[in-house]
């Protein structure tokens, strides 16, 4: 955190970015931040290759993301959160690994550390977490732009406190953020009562796929392009299918299959945490946390599904 906190100090013009597919805790941290350098007079940009899912845009900062970089040579430093390796950036990364000084904060057990300057726990629950204990050391202000950013990032991120990363730290630094203006009933409102029609059409269809094997102990759900176009949704509108499947009784392990082109499959994975997804997820080049993984596998849908089943077998 020193050699974080004397880059912020020593470096005038920032890139602020995460991984495709955001989520609450990618967009959440990536505006605290933004907010938090502004504050200090730096100059800051936010930049996604994707767009921010609908039910983000709530938070304060959210209309200055970009989404295309024309230059990366004036920036002095970049910031890339939540992700475990540059590629998880999109197509922008290998511009934004050549950036003088490139600082990673990330929780994943997945981490390469690979990256120039490091911040990386496994154990913390989320990348807010960890930005919340910079700021702390830093002796910064916290605002309310910062802690609706950062309560959000780590709500989504424990799926509302329930799941295996939250501590006790969780719930104190929680506390701090309600106190400095997050709105825990607002924000919660926001991300998980304002669901389009679309979302809903859609899961209709992905339910109609559910399927169990080892004895009921793994789930799964699939979604095709064909499914999204019919149900006039997008892709972000499956955040939290997988979640559905896992809670069935009885069930350990979940997978989500998301059609992105023919015979490719992004596979999300969600355990109730007495199996290793993150191992599995390793195995096909993806990585994660123990309860929660992700990799992409190319193939036909029946053979990609018998891989992970299979592999989740194998522990």
């Amino acid at each position: 955190m020193n050699r974080i906190i004397d880059a912020i100090a020593s470096n005038r013009s920032f890139l602020i970015t995460s991984h495709v597919r955001l989520d609450g805790d990618a967009v959440g941290s990536e505006l605290a931040l933004y907010h938090l350098l502004r504050d200090l007079g730096k100059e800051a940009v936010v930049y996604n290759e994707d767009e921010t899912p609908g039910n983000y845009r709530f938070l304060p900062g959210t209309e200055v993301i970009v989404r295309s970089l024309e230059t990366v040579d004036h920036f002095d430093a970049a910031f890339v959160l939540d992700c475990s390796e540059i590629s998880r950036v999109g197509d922008a990364a290998s511009r934004i690994l050549g950036i003088k000084t490139v600082i990673n904060i990330d929780h994943h057990m997945s981490n390469s550390r690979s990256f120039g300057l490091s911040f990386a726990d496994p154990g913390a629950s989320s990348v807010g977490e960890l930005l919340y204990r910079l700021i702390e050391k830093m002796g910064v202000p916290v605002t309310r732009e910062i802690a609706v950013n950062l309560y959000t990032a780590i709500v989504t991120d424990t799926g509302s406190f329930r799941y295996s990363n939250t501590g006790e730290d969780t719930f104190r630094i929680a506390g701090k953020l309600v106190k400095a203006g997050a709105d825990p009933y607002g924000i919660a409102e926001k991300i998980y009562e304002n669901n389009p029609k679309e979302k809903i059409r859609l899961l209709e269809k992905v339910l109609g796929t559910l399927e169990f094997a080892w004895d009921g102990r793994i789930s799964t759900l699939w979604v095709s392009r064909q499914m999204l176009k019919d149900a006039g949704a997008l892709p972000e509108h499956t955040d939290n299918f997988v979640d559905l499947a896992r809670s069935i009784e009885g069930v350990e392990v979940a997978a989500f299959f998301t059609e992105m082109e023919k015979n490719i499959y992004r596979v999300s994975l969600r355990s109730k945490g007495r199996i290793n997804v993150a191992k599995v997820a390793g195995r096909f080049g993806g990585g994660g946390h123990f309860s929660a993984a992700a990799c992409k596998i190319e193939g036909g849908l029946d053979g990609v599904k018998s891989r992970i089943v299979q592999a989740v077998m194998a522990g």
